[in-house]
């Protein structure tokens, strides 16, 4: 049996995200009549009819749909072997394809970068901010190879590695009438409105579970896409929130007119840190990159041991 080529699978894979031959042939770099030329190949070798083509459309058939699924495999498998043999070579040099949450990345990424960059010269790191679920979907498709988000969120079957402790901290308007107390207690939470994230943000769940320990109530008038907006619906006076600590410094400079207080003991937080495929062969790579992701103020009593 003649088996199928790797540049035939990719094609494949190709036609099935863009559902076009004239943009999957765009994207593989390659004129149309041969890719078109490939796939009927392959199908010839499979017996089977991969997809649907006419002048408006295309679509997968049952049997594309089963070789597309493996194809994604093989060809991730491929790259996760020459990922290997590069590591050998020159560990921490060349891609990274790095996927950060919107309530981690620019709060982190600008002080910890340049010390990345310092310490690993031959690093080129590929940034892609996005929500938990769907960085997590791009991680098993191949399409990132390492993510920095909070690993109380549901990471299925990935390699995690704490890198620090992030506490939760309660932010409100300086009009507000918990602002005068610095420590706040469960009971002084529960009598507020809180306000939160809107769904799809993994920072909603662990907030809404602090919520859940502390007796405090969801304002569910108001959800905010971002802590910046959810900031200044605080400052407004439509309630207090729940902040992590490593968005503060940030926060804080920029609104004047907001006051935070802390938890007495024992302090919520979420855990900050990186995850990648259990197959991935880089994952020493990784554990010896994230020495360089702890920033100075966590790397006391927040660094996990």
């Amino acid at each position: 049996m003649i088996r199928p080529t790797l540049r035939q699978l990719e094609y494949a894979v190709a036609v099935a995200d863009h559902r076009s031959f004239h943009e999957a042939a765009a994207a593989c770099a390659v004129s149309q009549p041969g890719l078109s030329v490939q796939l009927r190949e392959l199908e010839t070798q499979l017996g089977v009819q991969l997809f649907e083509r006419d002048r408006r459309r295309v679509l997968i058939t049952r049997a594309g749909e089963a070789v597309v699924a493996r194809a994604r495999a093989i060809l991730l498998a491929t790259d996760e072997m020459i990922d290997a043999v590069r590591v050998l070579a020159r560990p921490l040099a060349g891609k990274l394809r790095l996927g950060v949450i919107p309530t981690v990345a620019p709060y982190l990424l600008p002080e910890v970068l340049p010390l990345v960059r310092k310490q690993h010269p031959e690093l080129r790191l590929l940034l892609r901010e996005d929500h938990t679920a769907r960085l997590l979907a791009m991680l098993e498709l191949g399409e990132l190879d390492l993510l920095l988000l909070a690993l109380e969120a549901p990471l299925g079957g990935a390699e995690t590695l704490p890198l620090f402790r992030d506490p939760f901290v309660v932010a409100m308007a300086r009009s507000h009438v918990l602002a005068k107390k610095p420590i706040l207690s469960q009971r002084d939470v529960a009598a507020a409105d809180v306000l939160l994230l809107e769904d799809g943000h993994c920072l909603r769940d662990q907030a809404l579970e602090v919520c859940r320990r502390v007796g405090a109530a969801e304002a569910e008038e108001f959800r905010a896409g971002s802590l910046a907006t959810l900031i200044q619906m605080v400052i407004g006076g439509m309630g207090i929130t729940l902040l992590p600590a490593l968005a503060l410094e940030l926060e804080t400079r920029r609104e004047r007119s907001l006051a935070v207080s802390r938890f007495k003991r024992p302090v919520p937080f979420r855990t900050i840190g990186l995850a990648w495929r259990r197959t991935s062969p880089r994952g020493e790579e990784f554990r010896k990159l994230a020495e360089s992701l702890v920033p100075k103020r966590f790397a006391g009593a927040g660094a996990m041991p």
